[in-house]
């Protein structure tokens, strides 16, 4: 994929500057011991080979315990549709947020290799611990008798949820470095391997969705019909043999050595601008302070030209007086580069950008949980098999899997042929066009909705908490469309957050795009909370009541579709104004 466009533009363009060796890779990389390494003997596809095979896995393992876990949640811990939904949404949300933990260890101390090594581990003794919680049959809620179900033991509880966030913990560690780490495989100086890591990236999306497929039809059927205990289990299996995965790559493996906290580098340039602020900016920008060869001073980043905006950063860079008489430039604490302070800035400018993604992640929630309570009563059978509602996003799988390669094969050709732009839209005008879809899928969701309510009316079913007779099928559209607005924000995004981010602070803009989808989940929530809070208000029924056919689902829907028309509105109005990264040539 996309594999012949790379070769014309580095025929056109030529290799970076930096020859690179002939026996070693001229990206600084090592091997385990720390020695410069052969590229005949490590790295490329032989390498990627180990990390591709632990992202498929770890991807089964979490999405088999996130596909089905409201279910869990309410059939066996008995807790209520608001109460389940809410603990799923604020579980994943911690997913995406412990990345930032991971992010900076791999950055500013271990490297991404032991990052993924320490954090892999405690994601298996959450799983383990998960299984076991399911396991143990003196831990187990008692049956309902008739309507009233007992809610779980203590004990059940505190392992259950020790286990689940162990699991979040550990995919912290993994998330922001092992997609970087993949792509470390290849020598960023040989024009050859920098086609191959072109390529990685598309296998490495293509990973995750195998794993996703089997979690979401397997995984879930096995915990729905032959129990939580094996349902869990399997998953734990999964993540040991990630493990083991990795692990077996290591004499292959290149590896980056950390450059430093990019966290620390911006509280330099805030603390260094405080303390010049009565300082005068000179008139001719070009005497800000620079490091005066072609390199850098942050390791593994390009020079960055200075820009207008936020001039109040830009006193960071101010060669005082004092320091021009004593000739010493060395304290970072007080004085920055021009690159320095021009990370930041691309961070602030970034940042409205960013926001505006919440909103997306908080409707891409509801295949976790409002997608799957919806399903749960509608017509989930075909003969005497019975489908779990969980196993629907099967079909978000299949729409990703589906335009991905209609994306890069179709739009992108006829795109180009209108805008003239190398990837047919640029990664905002893509992101923008996703917004737009995921408008639509709560749109379809919600018309299902009407359509089961007034089915459900008609039956005599309103008072019968029970499912009614309209296939689980209906819902493929809105699956569907989630599917699509995937494809186009979340890789836009991942395309946006490399392009625009400075080159070392990478990891950090990777955990940064991961908090999006936390946030998302936490947004999620709290809509939730206040939905149920204002609907029941007088002791009224409520949207979202256990008793699905009393509610008005198609309610929330609409109001998650409104909330996105408005984030669309202010995200064209930021995209409009949003300045790229300029790049020194010198």
């Amino acid at each position: 994929m996309g594999t012949q466009e790379d070769e014309r533009l580095l025929l056109e363009n030529g290799p970076r500057q930096g020859k690179s060796n002939e026996l070693y890779t001229g990206d600084g990389s090592v091997d385990f011991q720390g020695k410069p390494v052969l590229k005949q003997n490590s790295g490329n596809w032989r390498a990627c080979l180990f990390i591709l095979g632990t992202e498929c896995c770890e991807r089964l393992a979490y999405y088999g315990i996130a596909k089905n876990l409201v279910h869990y949640l309410t059939g066996k811990l008995h807790e209520g549709n608001v109460s389940a939904a809410r603990n799923v949404t604020t579980w994943i949300g911690t997913c995406y947020l412990t990345p930032l933990v991971g992010a900076f260890l791999a950055d500013a101390y271990w490297g991404r290799y032991r990052t993924i090594a320490v954090f892999s581990t405690i994601y298996f003794i959450g799983m383990c611990t998960l299984t076991l919680s399911a396991s143990v049959l003196a831990l187990n809620s008692a049956e309902c008798v008739g309507a009233v179900c007992p809610s779980a033991t203590p004990a059940k509880y505190a392992i259950f949820f020790s286990g689940l966030y162990l699991i979040a913990l550990g995919t912290g560690g993994i998330k922001p470095c092992v997609s970087s780490f993949g792509a470390d495989q290849f020598d960023d100086t040989d024009p050859r391997e920098r086609v191959k890591k072109g390529s990685f990236f598309n296998w490495f999306y293509f990973s995750i969705n195998i794993g996703a497929l089997v979690s979401s039809t397997l995984i879930v059927v096995i915990q729905d019909n032959l129990g939580w205990a094996l349902g869990f289990g399997i998953p734990a299996v999964f993540m040991g043999i990630a493990i083991a995965s990795f692990f077996s790559g290591t004499p292959l493996y290149r590896f980056q050595k950390p450059g430093g906290s990019p966290l620390t580098r911006m509280c330099q340039v805030l603390v260094a601008s405080f303390h010049k602020r009565k300082l005068k900016f000179p008139e001719d920008s070009s005497l800000l302070y620079e490091t005066s060869n072609k390199n850098s001073a942050i390791e593994g980043s390009r020079k960055l030209e200075h820009t207008e905006e936020f001039k109040c950063l830009d006193k960071a860079a101010i060669v005082s007086d004092n320091e021009t008489k004593h000739g010493n430039f060395s304290n970072p604490w007080r004085l920055c580069t021009i690159t320095q302070v021009e990370e930041l800035k691309i961070l602030i400018r970034m940042f409205p950008i960013w926001a505006t993604g919440i909103v997306f992640s908080a409707v891409y929630a509801q295949m976790s949980t409002v997608f799957v309570e919806q399903g749960e009563v509608m017509d989930r059978t075909i003969g005497s098999f019975t489908i779990p509602a969980a196993s629907l996003s099967t079909f978000d799988v299949i729409s990703v899997m589906f335009w991905v390669p209609i994306y890069d094969k179709v739009i992108v050709p006829v795109a180009r042929k209108f805008t003239s732009k190398e990837r047919g839209f640029t990664e905002l005008q893509r992101m923008g066009i996703g917004l737009f879809i995921s408008i639509l899928s709560m749109v379809a969701a919600a018309l299902v909705e009407i359509k089961r309510l007034q089915l459900a009316k008609e039956l005599g079913l309103v008072d019968k908490d029970v499912a009614v007779p309209m296939s689980i099928f209906w819902q493929i559209p809105q699956y569907f469309l989630v599917g699509a607005a995937e494809v186009f924000t979340f890789v836009g995004r991942l395309e946006f957050f490399y392009d625009q981010s400075p080159d070392a602070m990478r990891s950090l803009c990777s955990a940064l795009a991961l908090v999006i989808t936390s946030l998302g989940s936490y947004l999620s929530s709290l809509i939730l909370t206040i939905v149920a809070a204002v609907t029941t208000a007088g002791g009224k029924t409520g949207w979202i009541p256990d008793n699905l056919n009393k509610g008005h689902l198609d309610c929330f829907f609409l109001l998650l579709a409104g909330v996105s028309i408005l984030n669309l509105v202010v995200y064209v109005f930021c995209a409009s104004k949003y300045k790229q990264k300029k790049v020194s040539s010198f």
